[in-house]
């Protein structure tokens, strides 16, 4: 090699400027050709390792590692060989761009690699957790990972051509602010799911009243899904409800499954003044034993209330195990309280008037 860059430069001295060129025309095409033996090399690399490598799980799940490894070192090679190319033509506007454009190019792999990144993190570490709030966060990182990437890489490309990238902050500071009046309702419920995943008064799965039920249907419902924008509510009759985070942060949140899925449900059974008190008790709490989901221990108690306009106001008061029981067994108890009260005799009354006509008899007039 040394002896053919003194033989360059031997014809160099002998044919004058003409032999600088023909120098720079040998360093390129030494350059190109060392360039694409490593990259040869290195690919060839790249293969035998992803082959080896098949034995481990995270690359047999996520193969398209490799695809940004190879996409990397390429573009590493070729910001290599354009700085040398460029320092030897001696170029500084084409480096620049040279170089603005390969940050733009490089943005791609790294989102690649964050986007792998956080999968592993999400399959390690979200799946592993009893809470679903951090599959809604790396819900969230993959869908604004990309976009913040891009933006950076633009920014930085931007400031290599001596470009002052602050006006474009500042402008965009500007129609944020226009934008953010325009879409005041949107932010406000950007905001508020940010808040809910952050206080998180319920999570996927849980079981929740619902306040904006149509008329008639169910009025609870389990959580779906919990977007920027909206919470997916499935009522108990299968109709998915969308509420809009900024009208679920105002409301009371009436949620029965955040704590345990065991809960106590009250049952409201009238009886006559005159019915026996204490063998409707019995009849009631013989009824709630013979339900297998109706918890033992604490045992089911059933309480005077108070003393309506015709009936004595009991209820009956029972744990279950399932929150999602809770109509299950309100159904039960007064179908089968209502059986054995008319085999019993025991009267559940309702509301009577009697009304009472008189007749006065006019005297005739004299």
């Amino acid at each position: 090699m040394n002896k053919l860059h003194a033989f360059i430069d031997k014809l160099q001295a002998l044919f004058g400027p003409e032999a600088s060129y023909l120098h720079i025309l040998y360093k390129t095409a030494i350059a190109i050709a060392v360039s694409l033996i490593v990259w040869f090399v290195l690919k060839t690399i790249l293969n035998y390792i992803q082959k080896r490598a098949k034995k481990y799980k995270f690359m047999r799940i996520d193969a398209k590692i490799f695809i940004a490894v190879r996409r990397a070192v390429f573009y590493a090679l070729a910001l290599v060989t354009g700085t040398y190319l460029i320092r030897i033509f001696n170029i500084q506007l084409v480096e620049n761009v040279f170089f603005a454009f390969l940050i733009m190019l490089f943005a791609a792999p790294v989102k690649d690699f964050v986007a792998m990144l956080l999968k592993y993190m999400e399959d390690n570490i979200a799946t592993k957790t009893e809470t679903k709030v951090d599959n809604i966060i790396f819900d969230l990182l993959n869908k604004f990972a990309g976009v913040i990437v891009y933006i950076t890489a633009i920014i930085l490309a931007l400031d290599i051509l001596g470009v002052n990238v602050m006006p474009f902050i500042a402008g965009a500071g500007v129609i944020g602010i226009a934008i953010g009046f325009a879409a005041k309702d949107t932010l406000s419920n950007l905001i508020a799911g940010v808040l809910l995943i952050i206080d998180r008064p319920f999570e996927i799965g849980d079981r929740i009243e619902v306040w904006n039920a149509p008329a008639g249907s169910a009025t609870w419902g389990d959580v779906i899904d919990i977007g920027l924008r909206a919470t997916k509510i499935r009522t108990t009759d299968n109709i998915v409800i969308i509420i809009p985070n900024n009208e679920i942060m105002t409301r009371d949140i009436v949620n029965y499954t955040i704590i345990t899925s065991k809960i106590r449900v009250r049952i409201d059974i009238g009886v006559a003044y005159d019915a026996d008190m204490k063998k409707a008790k019995e009849i009631i709490k013989k009824v709630a034993d013979s339900a297998d989901w109706i918890a033992k221990d604490p045992s089911p108690q059933v309480v005077v209330r108070r003393f309506g306009e015709s009936s004595v106001d009991l209820q009956l008061r029972v744990w279950i195990d399932d929150a999602r029981k809770r109509m299950d067994t309100i159904s039960y108890i007064t179908d089968k309280v209502k059986d054995e009260f008319d085999k019993e005799g025991i009267e559940i009354p309702y509301p009577k008037r009697d009304i009472t006509i008189t007749y006065k008899e006019e005297k005739p007039a004299l």
